[in-house]
C-alpha cells in the first residue's frame, strides 16, 4: 500500500521562471539515470526480493523516497515554466530569434502536452523507457547496478547545478546531491553486508560456482589497444581475492577462422558459384538440402530437383 503525503521532502521553489532550464532539468526525471529510473528500479527489485527482512525493507524504503524526488523535480519544472510559453517565448525571441524559431526557449511539449508541467521524458524529449531499469532478482548484481545508477545520477545533478544561478533551484539540488551521496554509500555498504551474511559474493552469480568456466582465463586482462598502461590501473590481486591478474600484452586468437554456412537458396544471399533456376528467376547453386527444400520434401514426399506427378 502506498500513501501520498502532501508535503514535499524538500523545498522546490525557484526564484524566477526559466523554461529553458526546465527542459534541462527533465533529465533528472526521465533520463536513463533519472529519478523515475531509480524509483522503478528499486520498486521492482523490492517486489521481486525473495529474502524477507532487512534487504527488502531497505530497497522499498529507498524506492518510495525516489518517488518523492520525482514529485519534487516535477513541481520545480512546473514553477520554472510559470508564465511560459507566452511571456518567456517573447523574451527568448527578442534575444535570439533563431532559438525562438527552433524551440521557443523551451520544450514545446511542456506547453502542448503537459499544459505547463513536467513530462515523463529526458532533456532531449525522449520518453522514459522501462528498459532503463535493472531488477534481476540477484541482490549482488542489483546493488552493483544501484550504486552505478546513483553515481551517474549525482554526476548529472552536479552538472545541472553548474548550469543555473537560481538560488532556489540550487537549494533543491544541494538536497538531491546529498541524498545521492547517501544512496551511493548505502548500496556499496549493502554489498559488503551481503558478503558478510554469506548470501552473495563476486563474481555474480557466485552460486553457479567456478568449476565450469575455463579458470585459466578467469583473471586474464587482454591488452587489445595501442595503449600500454592498462596494467597500472589494476592491483595484483583480483577483487574477489581468488586470483591474481595476468595482463596479456599481445593475446593471440584462441579460435579458428570461421566459415559462414551456406544459406537457403530461396533467401537469395550472395554466395560463390553459379546459379540455378527457381520459380521467378535464378538462385545461387548451393545444392539441395536448405531449410526450405527440406520443408518441401517433408510436405510433398519428393526429392529436391524432382517434380511430383499428378
Amino acid at each position: 500500500m502506498f500513501r501520498h503525503t502532501q508535503q514535499t521532502q524538500y523545498n522546490c521553489t525557484p526564484e524566477q521562471p526559466d523554461p529553458l532550464y526546465a527542459m534541462k532539468l527533465q533529465e533528472l526525471i526521465g533520463g536513463a539515470y533519472g529519478e523515475m529510473t531509480v524509483a522503478m528500479q528499486y520498486l521492482f527489485q523490492g517486489w521481486n526480493t525473495r529474502v524477507p527482512g532487512k534487504y527488502k525493507d531497505l530497497i522499498l524504503d529507498t524506492a518510495t523516497e525516489e518517488l518523492g524526488h520525482v514529485e519534487m523535480i516535477s513541481i520545480m519544472i512546473a514553477r520554472l515554466l510559470e508564465g511560459a510559453p507566452a511571456e518567456q517565448i517573447s523574451a527568448a525571441a527578442a534575444a535570439n530569434p533563431a532559438l525562438a524559431a527552433v524551440l521557443g526557449g523551451q520544450n514545446p511539449q511542456h506547453a502542448i502536452v503537459a499544459g505547463g508541467g513536467a513530462v515523463l521524458a529526458d532533456s532531449a524529449g525522449y520518453p522514459w523507457n522501462g528498459k532503463y531499469i535493472v531488477a534481476s532478482g540477484n541482490l549482488m548484481a542489483d546493488f552493483m547496478a544501484n550504486a552505478a545508477a546513483e553515481a551517474q545520477g549525482r554526476l548529472q545533478t552536479a552538472r545541472l547545478y553548474n548550469m543555473t544561478e537560481d538560488p532556489g533551484v540550487q537549494d533543491m539540488l544541494r538536497f538531491n546531491l546529498a541524498r545521492d551521496t547517501a544512496h551511493q554509500n548505502q548500496w556499496l555498504a549493502a554489498i559488503e553486508t551481503l558478503k558478510a551474511d554469506g548470501l552473495e559474493d563476486i563474481p555474480v552469480p557466485i552460486k553457479f560456482g567456478l568449476d565450469t568456466e575455463y579458470s585459466e582465463h578467469s583473471y586474464e586482462i587482454w591488452g587489445l589497444s595501442d595503449g600500454a598502461e592498462g596494467p597500472a590501473a589494476l592491483p595484483t590481486t583480483s577483487a574477489d581475492g581468488r586470483g591474481e591478474f595476468i595482463y596479456l600484452r599481445s593475446p593471440e586468437p584462441l579460435g579458428p577462422t570461421p566459415e559462414v554456412p551456406a544459406t537457403d537458396p530461396l533467401l537469395y544471399a550472395t554466395v560463390n558459384g553459379g546459379s540455378r533456376t527457381v520459380a521467378g528467376g535464378t538462385a545461387p547453386a548451393t545444392g539441395a538440402g536448405g531449410l526450405v527444400d527440406k520443408a518441401k520434401e517433408a510436405l510433398t514426399g519428393t526429392q529436391p530437383g524432382t517434380h511430383r506427378k499428378s
